[in-house]
């Protein structure tokens, strides 16, 4: 069995709590690696879609509303279809922001 050195260990500490993730295999330490880097990519589109709607949320110009409406609705779907937000999020979402640019 591969036994892994004490530095390798620390490479797979837990982001939040800090602790070890106890991975014994070389299939499950690959698992962590990947799951960090698509938690990364998650957490910078959940952020930077949370920035387009606060933008659209400012806009008091109608027609720049309208204009930018598709591309964040297309990033709420987005961010739904890959389960970083739940759908009925999105949706509720999307439906707040065209009942602010209607009333606009």
């Amino acid at each position: 069995m591969h036994r892994l050195h004490e530095f390798e260990y620390e490479l797979y500490l837990h982001p939040l709590t800090g602790k070890n993730d106890m991975a014994h295999h070389k299939s499950a330490l690959k698992r962590i690696r990947s799951d960090r880097k698509k938690a990364t990519q998650n957490r910078y589109y959940h952020k930077t879609t949370r920035n387009a709607v606060r933008a659209l949320r400012a806009t008091t110009d109608p027609k720049k509303a309208a204009e930018m409406l598709p591309v964040v609705s297309a990033m709420l779907d987005k961010l739904a279809k890959n389960n970083v937000i739940h759908k009925n999020k999105a949706s509720n979402l999307k439906s707040s922001l065209a009942i602010y640019i209607a009333k606009l």
